[in-house]
C-alpha cells in the first residue's frame, strides 16, 4: 500500500510535539562546524568561482516530507532543495513555501535514483526517512548518489532509527491518540529475523460536511483510512562501512537525543560523513 497518501493530510497534526527547532539548531551548528556556511556569508575559498561557491551553499534534504524543516533550514539562511517520493507530502511543503516565500525547490523523487542539477554542499536526511530502505543495496545505492552530489569535501549528515528501538522499545506494542479532529491507532510489528519493522495505521479525520442529511444540517462524520509502513533497523558498524563503501569518509557518529557518544541503548543515531571523491557511478 502507498505510504504518506491519506496520511499526509494529519501528518503534521501527530507530528506537532516533534522538536524540529531543535533539530534544525542542531544540523545548523553541525554544518557551520564543518564548513558549510549560509547563503551570503563569505566562502573561506579564494580558489571557488562564483557559481561553485553558491553550489557549495545549498543543502539537500533528502526524504523532506510536508518541510517543516526545511523551512526552518532556509530561514537559517541555507539555500535548500527538498526531495521526496509522496507528492501528498510534498503538496503541504509546497504551501508552506507559498506562505513563508522561501525560495524552496521541492522535487518529486525517490531517493535511491535522485537527480541534480549540479552538486550541493551539504545533503541531510532525519526522522528515519533512510530507514524506509529495506536493504542494504538500496541504502549504499542512496549513499553513492549523495557522494556524487555534493560539493568536493561537502558534509552528509543523517539520523536512523536502530535495532535496539524496534526490538526492545516500541516491538510489538499497539499505539493510540486520540485529537479532536483526528484519531489513530497504531499497530506495530517486529520481526527479528529479517529487522524489518512494520506498523499498520488506522486513521480517523474528522470530516465537517456541506450539505444535509434528513433534517441535520452540516453534518460531520469521520474519514477511516489505512496505511502500512515498512522500515528496517541498522546497526551503526553496518551504516559506516556502507558509507565508506560508498565513497565518503566516516567522521562522527552521536545519540540524537543526548549529542553525546552512541551507547547501546541508543534509539536513534546521528551520523556525519565527508565527501572525499568520485567515482563513475555505474561502477
Amino acid at each position: 500500500m502507498e505510504t504518506y497518501a491519506d496520511f499526509a493530510s494529519v501528518y503534521d497534526t501527530f507530528m506537532d510535539d516533534t522538536p524540529y527547532e531543535e533539530w534544525a539548531e542542531y544540523i545548523v551548528g553541525l554544518l557551520k562546524k564543518y564548513g558549510i556556511a549560509e547563503a551570503g556569508i563569505p566562502s573561506d575559498s579564494t580558489e571557488e568561482t562564483e557559481g561553485l561557491a553558491a553550489e557549495r551553499r545549498i543543502v539537500l534534504d533528502l526524504g523532506c516530507g510536508t518541510g517543516t524543516l526545511t523551512q526552518l533550514l532556509a530561514e537559517a539562511g541555507y539555500d535548500m532543495i527538498g526531495i521526496d517520493n509522496s507528492q501528498e507530502m510534498l503538496n503541504i511543503a509546497l504551501a508552506k513555501r507559498e506562505r513563508s516565500g522561501k525560495d524552496i525547490l521541492y522535487l518529486l523523487q525517490d531517493m535511491r535514483e535522485f537527480e541534480l542539477y549540479g552538486t550541493v554542499g551539504a545533503v541531510i536526511s532525519v526522522c528515519d526517512s533512510l530507514n524506509y530502505l529495506l536493504e542494504e543495496e538500496e541504502l549504499y545505492r542512496t549513499f553513492r548518489l549523495v557522494n556524487n552530489y555534493l560539493y568536493p569535501g561537502g558534509i552528509f549528515i543523517f539520523d536512523f532509527n536502530t535495532t535496539y528501538k524496534y526490538e526492545t522499545v516500541i516491538g510489538d506494542v499497539t499505539i493510540a491518540e486520540n485529537r479532536e479532529d483526528c484519531s489513530f491507532i497504531w499497530e506495530n510489528y517486529y520481526d527479528s529475523e529479517s529487522g524489518i519493522n512494520e506498523y499498520d495505521l488506522t486513521v480517523f479525520v474528522r470530516i465537517k460536511g456541506q450539505g444535509s442529511v434528513g433534517n441535520k444540517e452540516n453534518n460531520e462524520y469521520f474519514h477511516r483510512f489505512t496505511e502500512t509502513h515498512y522500515q528496517r533497523g541498522y546497526s551503526l558498524s553496518r551504516m559506516c562501512e556502507l558509507v565508506e563503501k560508498a565513497g565518503m569518509q566516516f567522521i562522527a557518529a552521536v545519540d540524537a537525543d543526548t549529542h553525546g557518544d552512541v551507547r547501546e541503548e541508543s534509539e536513534r543515531i546521528y551520523v556525519i560523513a565527508r565527501e572525499c571523491g568520485k567515482e563513475p557511478i555505474n561502477g
